[in-house]
């Protein structure tokens, strides 16, 4: 039987419109195109850079960046993990109100990072704990500062001609044009607290190699 149009008049101002929530989540789809791209051009990062570490296509990445690719799962988690955002980020505003950074440890080549910034661009702090290796070091260069403290444990700094370890409450800050690299002589874990600016980041946390046992493994500092 046919409801009354009556009753349907009711039902959708009691908020139980069938069309409503359809729309909202059409609203949803249609705001996480914006976020995406925000996100990547406030990191400096080109879509073909973000396609080698996320592994979709440029031309995928450029069709949800438009809005032309409905976002999926499937899509969203590696942009979230690459980006250092949560998922809900991507699909919706963050709730405003709680200035708390609800943080998730990730690890790159053995180390792992706790992100404890929010946002995407500019300066980025994490603690990073670091364990004990006898890797051969490795001196990169790139563009930037970069600025740590050791919390507990000792690190190797190895910075032109410099070659320094650093003790619990040491300070180091650096131009990273000059070939530097950072390790950990034991002979137990280390914790630092570090700041990287987007190249920084984008060389140390975010580059990504052909295999590790993580499958994530970056150009260590």
């Amino acid at each position: 039987m046919a409801s009354h149009p009556d009753h349907a008049a009711a039902g959708r101002r009691a908020g139980t419109d069938p069309d409503a929530s359809t729309g909202t989540l059409e609203d949803v789809l249609r705001g996480v195109g914006p976020r995406l791209k925000d996100l990547r051009q406030r990191r400096d990062v080109t879509l073909a850079e973000l396609s080698s570490a996320t592994g979709i296509s440029v031309s995928t990445l450029s069709r949800l960046e438009s809005g032309l690719r409905r976002p999926t799962l499937e899509l969203l988690l590696p942009l979230a993990r690459e980006h250092g955002v949560q998922l809900d980020e991507l699909v919706d505003a963050p709730v405003t109100g709680d200035p708390r950074v609800h943080a998730r440890p990730f690890v790159r080549a053995g180390r792992t990072f706790v992100p404890l910034t929010r946002r995407p661009g500019g300066q980025r702090a994490y603690k990073m704990i670091v364990p004990p290796s006898t890797d051969e070091p490795r001196l990169r260069t790139h563009e930037g500062h970069e600025w740590l403290y050791v919390l507990s444990g000792r690190i190797r700094l190895l910075l032109g001609d410099h070659d320094l370890v650093l003790r619990d409450g040491e300070v180091a800050e650096f131009d990273t044009r000059l070939p530097h690299w950072i390790g950990n002589p034991g002979p137990r874990d280390a914790e630092v607290l570090t700041l990287f600016g987007p190249q920084g980041e984008r060389m140390h946390v975010r580059a990504r190699s052909g295999s590790s046992d993580q499958g994530d493994e970056p150009a260590t500092t």
